[in-house]
């Protein structure tokens, strides 16, 4: 029987409502899996036939840690989405190769550690007039830790959060707040090796005059969602600009494609997330066993070469 290693974080213990449904999945399709924590030293990652990154989202705050610690189990077994894949998508200027390959992203601006932090978000408001609100966060950051919404008048405040990162040597984004947002939420979109699973709609996270959330990530209201032709499209278009960028000969085990609406209503890139996303199983029924199946057969297929 396939070894299967889940990998989750101990800060993370608890926290991952993709675990339950996903393991009683593999028991189903006849994986032995366990759950491990990537931080934990005394887990020999060498007795698994692969690592499945799943809930290791303190890896913002230990990032080199983190990046070592897949290079390692990349030596002993197979990690899942591999080493470049996590790489390139654990820092977000991946969303400037996705839109130089004609990707619609939300505009984003960076503003790096060598940067001053006023005059480059003047610069970036007054490359985006129409923007009321905007939001700044790391380029390396995941549940919306760190990050915070902001009004045009509040350049000030803003600049004073972008210095902080940037004296942490953060790269910052700039983005702005979508008012769509508020009303019509996020669409995720979930992809098991190409094909669509599932989606659902993530309620506004961005609270005005709220500050970034002190917990591993921010509280989200989740509810499935059917998603319109034109999100299905630019998915598509995204996974496949992302095989480009990556040279990737065949489709990725799992990846999840968060959109966001234009006030026009058209969707546009917000975060492609190919590390350690939530894939909302208990959201969507069979999600779990498709996943399951997809990974009994990749486990077969290495026992069967090797």
């Amino acid at each position: 029987m396939p070894r299967l290693a889940l990998a989750t974080a101990i800060a993370a213990a608890g926290l991952d409502d993709d675990l339950s449904p996903l393991l009683d999945a593999c028991t189903r399709a006849g994986i032995d899996t366990q759950v491990r924590a990537w931080d934990d030293p005394s887990v020999a990652w060498g007795r698994f036939d692969a690592v499945l990154l799943r809930s290791t989202w303190d890896y913002t705050d230990r990032l080199r840690e983190f990046l070592d610690w897949c290079a390692l189990v990349s030596t002993q077994t197979r990690l899942i989405n591999p080493l470049p894949v996590v790489l390139w998508n654990t820092d977000k200027h991946y969303l400037a190769d996705l839109a130089a390959h004609g990707v619609d992203v939300v505009a984003t601006g960076f503003v790096e550690p060598d940067m001053e932090p006023l005059p480059a978000l003047q610069a970036f408001l007054a490359a985006h007039a129409q923007v009321v609100e905007f939001v700044v966060k790391p380029a390396v950051g995941a549940g919306s830790r760190d990050a915070q919404r902001y009004a045009r008048e509040q350049e000030f405040a803003a600049a004073n959060h972008i210095a902080r990162l940037l004296d942490a040597d953060r790269s910052v984004m700039l983005q702005p707040y979508m008012a769509s947002v508020d009303q019509d939420g996020e669409t995720a979109l979930m992809y098991f090796a190409g094909t669509f699973s599932h989606a659902i709609r993530k309620g506004p996270l961005l609270r005005r005059d709220e500050g970034p959330t002190p917990h591993l990530f921010a509280a989200e209201a989740i509810t499935p969602r059917t998603p319109g032709e034109e999100e299905l499209t630019l998915a598509a278009r995204v996974l496949a600009a992302t095989a480009a960028c990556l040279q990737l000969d065949r489709p990725l085990p799992y990846a999840r494609v968060d959109l966001i609406r234009e006030s026009d209503g058209s969707p546009r890139l917000l975060e492609l997330e190919l590390c350690e996303p939530s894939l909302f199983l208990v959201h969507a029924e069979g999600s779990a066993d498709r996943l399951a199946a997809l990974l009994a057969d990749a486990l077969a297929a290495n026992t069967s070469a090797a």
